[in-house]
């Protein structure tokens, strides 16, 4: 099956410093796929270059397995990009918004987009200017999905709303998108809002991809060993992290063990503990590297 965006050494600098490097991904098709990472981490430069929205420095990205080109317009009609500052125009209302974007796009659908705003109860007489933020976040996103695309990029699509209108738009973004067999990549720095709705993930860090994968297959290949503190760890296995209390120490690794000592008690984690494991590995890595560069 074609991945519905593909990336193979992509970078991104801006002056001196990069905002996406060396960026080694697939996101398959149909699938809701997360990305997370702290702020900086670079996911707002990922999604603007699979967009086409800005030219890679190195390597490429394609979309259903054709390479995204920034002077062309090929591959605009196959996606939807949501950016979160939501650039819509203040002084429409919706229903004027909505007829910009029934002009621009071909395979426009007047019904999904009905549907959508019907649902979450958007005013369509109001000025956006007028709309509460939650509000034009709908908005926002119903012209996405008005677009009728194969794949829907969104950046940070429910920040600064408030827990609940976060969960209501999810849950309704969640219910339109498998209905209609859309592709999703979804950043968010708040791993909460991916982890129930997102059958893959990936977690960005330092503008690197740390790792990616399915989210059942991520959650099989981690677990925590809890131990005393002078039991060495299993050489069969990576170690994400290592911390000592007192006499036990615990380990997060990654890896299926030939033959685990009796010492060890192997624990399951969830999704968010695997997470800040990587962040915060990335985080010392990145510590350690300015300490050796000051020295």
């Amino acid at each position: 099956m074609t991945a519905a965006l593909e990336t193979v050494g992509l970078g991104r600098r801006y002056g001196s410093k990069w905002g996406l490097r060396d960026c080694t991904l697939e996101v398959p098709e149909g699938s809701i796929t997360g990305l997370v990472g702290p702020n900086g981490a670079g996911k707002s430069t990922l999604l603007c270059l699979a967009a086409g929205l800005s030219r890679p420095t190195t390597g490429s990205v394609k979309i259903f397995g054709q390479e995204v080109d920034p002077n062309s317009t090929e591959h605009l009609h196959r996606i939807a990009y949501f950016d979160q500052l939501r650039p819509l125009y203040r002084g429409y209302r919706v229903e004027e918004m909505l007829t910009f974007g029934r002009r621009l796009n071909a395979t426009w659908n007047d019904e999904a987009v009905a549907e959508w705003l019907a649902e979450l109860d958007v005013p369509m007489r109001q000025k956006v200017g007028e709309l509460s933020l939650g509000q034009q976040a709908q908005v926002a996103l119903g012209m996405c999905i008005g677009k009728q695309p194969d794949l829907l990029l969104l950046d940070e699509p429910v920040a600064n709303l408030d827990p609940l209108a976060r969960q209501e738009l999810l849950r309704t973004l969640l219910a339109t998108v498998v209905g209609r067999g859309m592709t999703v990549f979804l950043s968010s720095h708040i791993l909460s809002e991916l982890e129930p709705m997102c059958d893959h993930l990936i977690i960005l860090s330092a503008s690197t991809v740390q790792i990616a994968g399915s989210t059942d297959a991520l959650l099989e290949d981690h677990f925590l060993l809890v131990g005393s503190s002078d039991t060495p760890p299993p050489s069969d296995l990576e170690v994400i992290t290592d911390r000592t209390t007192g006499r036990q120490r615990t380990l997060l690794v990654r890896g299926h063990p030939r033959d685990l000592s009796k010492e060890w008690e192997q624990v399951p984690v969830g999704l968010e503990v695997i997470v800040l494991a990587y962040l915060a590995k990335t985080a010392a890595a990145r510590s350690q590297t300015i300490e050796g560069e000051t020295s």
